[in-house]
């Protein structure tokens, strides 16, 4: 087991559905569900601001954390270590999005969040387990992710319309050609968009390299889509509501 700061590299130390990851999941859950359970209470002035401070400042704190103990042990490195994958944008978006409300950010990280994130979390990218460091990073900053999107939704009543899919779809697309030659000038592999993770994740159903680039885009796409449903639905509700009054 890896010890809290310790700098041993251990690739097989974390394991899918093991009781770490189910821990992990577990407890988002429940933070999500006392959320959603809050979400009334959260609208009250300083309930609202007290929780998205802690909610910012725990995903800088243990982003901050993650690389100052890169930086100690030696092994930051810019080709793998910038803040360049998506759900590190994700987190770095949600904490501008906590601190200004900004909807425009929201209509972005609501689809990369959650669908970034949330596939994220159900096939980690780790090489270590509980209960170090960057175990406790990992799903922390994940949560923060997952729950900002949330609490937008749930507490604040922001929306997201069939024109936020393409507007996150040119985000993603003009990031990841910036992110190519990023890769290039590096040896980096940001989004993976030099090559598979090394850990077995949905990907690997996407065909080789390139041609996974295109598939990761249309599924991509359908999964956005299905993001923005609800949405939809729920203004059907209100019409058929409306319209029986």
């Amino acid at each position: 087991m890896n010890s809290f700061f310790s700098t041993a590299y251990d690739q097989k130390s974390f394991s899918l559905f093991s009781p770490a990851h189910l821990a992990g999941l577990g407890f988002l859950l429940l933070l999500l569900a006392g959320m959603y359970a809050m979400r009334h209470t959260l609208l009250q002035k300083e309930w609202n601001l007290g929780f998205r401070l802690l909610l910012a400042g725990t995903g800088v704190l243990f982003e901050a954390a993650y690389h100052i103990w890169l930086l100690w042990n030696g092994t930051w490195n810019a080709a793998y270590t910038l803040p360049l994958e998506l759900c590190s944008m994700s987190l770095f978006l949600c904490i501008i999005l906590l601190i200004t409300k900004n909807r425009r950010i929201f209509e972005i990280v609501y689809f990369i969040g959650i669908a970034g994130a949330g596939l994220a979390l159900l096939t980690p990218e780790l090489n270590y387990s509980f209960p170090h460091l960057r175990y406790f990073h990992f799903f922390l900053t994940h949560s923060v992710i997952m729950m900002t999107c949330f609490f937008f939704v749930w507490t604040e009543g922001y929306g997201v319309t069939f024109k936020s899919v393409f507007k996150t779809m040119g985000f993603l697309n003009i990031a990841a050609v910036c992110i190519f030659f990023v890769n290039r000038a590096l040896g980096g592999n940001y989004m993976f968009l030099s090559q598979k993770p090394v850990n077995p994740t949905p990907i690997d159903f996407l065909g080789p390299y390139p041609w996974y680039l295109l598939s990761l885009e249309a599924v991509a796409f359908c999964l956005f889509v299905l993001l923005v449903l609800p949405f939809y639905t729920e203004k059907m509700k209100d019409s058929k509501a409306e319209r029986s009054m």
